[in-house]
């Protein structure tokens, strides 16, 4: 899979600047600089990678309950952290691992972000399905991508007393660009937020090149667009899909404005579309 350089955000002035160092980016952890820099050599530690998870038990023992849930789980079940590396792989631990460091994170304020993690995991659970079953997008990046792809807007909402209000108006703009709504309120908006964070942390291009325009639906139809941004792009569509209808919402603003597009890049009929968003509710009520 190619990938692109990690992108600029843009930036039009000294205001925007001003706005953007305002608003809090949480540190890239040091649990995560570690396992990247273990990931980052030639042939990386299993070994290793489980010695440097176990310096936090807490997050050692998080990791160990995902990765035996019945989503991500083997036949057999992981008993230590070197098991569930041996069982899932290096990639998918590390993916399943960031999105628990970023909850830590993220959680640590006032504001109740149960239902966002709760749709985070969904839509990261979703992707992970589709990108496995269309062969796309590699497992570990899907995971990621959907973890990370909304992170702007907690972060938003700890700069904004107002956010939650504008949240709902864009959620509710039939026509217009989800972010556009964010753009005209504070200069700025969740998908850039949420791109800045992942390249703070080190996170893929395609990861934060793909946060960036997760609402900008033109780029499933630009061939000068990396083809990997433009699959995670369709797949969150998709993902956003399957969570209205998991929770019986009949419409949804986002697949109309560009559904059709990502059914066309991801080459699905109707009739494949409904199969597999059919499949991915029966793998959601699994879950339950």
């Amino acid at each position: 899979m190619t990938t692109v350089a990690a992108p600029a955000l843009p930036t039009e002035n000294a205001v925007e600047d001003a706005l953007m160092r305002s608003i809090r980016i949480p540190p890239r952890p040091s649990l995560l600089v570690d396992l990247q820099r273990e990931l980052a050599r030639d042939d990386p530690s299993p070994r290793q990678i489980a010695r440097i998870i176990a310096n936090d038990v807490g997050m050692s023992g998080a990791l160990l309950k995902l990765a035996n849930s019945p989503f991500f789980g083997a036949a057999r079940k992981a008993k230590s952290v070197e098991q569930a590396i041996n069982f899932l792989g290096i990639n998918q631990c590390a993916a399943l691992l960031t999105g628990l460091l970023a909850r830590q994170a993220i959680d640590g304020n006032d504001t109740d972000l149960s239902a966002f993690w709760e749709v985070s995991a969904r839509r990261a659970q979703a992707l992970v399905f589709t990108s496995r079953k269309l062969r796309v997008a590699p497992p570990d990046i899907a995971h990621t991508f959907g973890l990370f792809c909304d992170i702007g807007v907690p972060l938003l909402m700890n700069r904004f007393a107002d956010y939650t209000d504008t949240y709902q108006r864009a959620c509710n703009d039939a026509d217009g660009v989800f972010t556009a709504v964010e753009d005209a309120r504070y200069s700025t908006n969740h998908a850039a937020i949420g791109c800045l964070l992942a390249r703070n942390w080190g996170l893929s291009p395609d990861v934060s090149w793909a946060i960036l325009h997760h609402h900008d639906y033109r780029v499933l139809d630009d061939p000068a667009t990396d083809d990997a941004i433009r699959s995670l792009v369709a797949l969150s569509l998709l993902a956003e899909k399957g969570i209205q209808r998991l929770h019986n919402h009949h419409s949804s603003y986002e697949w109309e404005k560009g559904g059709d597009s990502a059914c066309r890049h991801l080459g699905l009929t109707e009739d494949e579309t409904e199969d597999l968003l059919d499949e991915l509710n029966e793998t959601f009520h699994t879950e339950r």
